[in-house]
């Protein structure tokens, strides 16, 4: 049980760190030499912050990983890792900040990728 709550927290983190560097990138423009000033600093800082604090998400998310690792065999734990590909399109859904649309093929896609990681991981009868 305990290798699944690594892994649970690493799928977490890196959710989390796919929606944080997300947002920070949408805020900040394609940057030019012009913008390179001070100032152009000083009003991305939370943007930029935001983007340090997912790549700090992959880090702590790997530390999780690699205490799963010691727990679960290798042929259940990977699967796993692809929660997280569903957790972020919802949260791509409901958070208004990324504006994504759902749709019946992703949504359907989404299902298909959690169906796949509980065969792999359900009790054998």
């Amino acid at each position: 049980m305990r290798g699944y709550a690594w892994a649970a927290a690493s799928v977490l983190l890196v959710t989390l760190a796919q929606l944080l560097m997300k947002w920070g990138m949408q805020q900040i423009p394609l940057l030019a030499l012009n913008v390179l000033t001070p100032a152009f600093a000083i009003h991305y800082v939370i943007p930029l912050l935001a983007v340090a604090l997912g790549i700090l998400g992959y880090v702590l998310s790997m530390l999780c990983w690699f205490c799963a690792l010691l727990y679960l065999p290798l042929g259940l734990a990977y699967p796993l890792l692809s929660i997280s590909y569903p957790l972020v399109y919802f949260a791509a859904i409901w958070l208004p900040v990324f504006n994504e649309a759902a749709s019946l093929s992703k949504t359907l896609g989404v299902g298909f990728i959690l169906f796949g990681v509980w065969l792999v991981n359900r009790h054998k009868l």
